[in-house]
């Protein structure tokens, strides 16, 4: 039973899109893994942008800051 786990930031991810992620991934496991669709779980979770960080400080931070150029 193959469990895959996305985590993204929640920030304007739309329903649809999470169905075409499981969907695919889904899709990717049978084919090159030969895994059964009706055994696969996908979870998706979604990470407010306050609480996912990188360079030291949160994505909130990094995604305030304008543009280097």
């Amino acid at each position: 039973m193959p469990f895959v786990s996305v985590r993204i930031t929640r920030d304007g991810v739309t329903r649809e899109q999470k169905a075409q992620v499981i969907k695919e991934i889904t899709e990717t496991l049978e084919r090159v893994l030969n895994k059964k669709p009706e055994l696969t779980h996908i979870v998706i979770e979604e990470v407010d942008t306050d609480n996912w960080g990188y360079a030291g400080i949160t994505t909130t931070e990094h995604r305030s800051k304008p543009p280097k150029g």
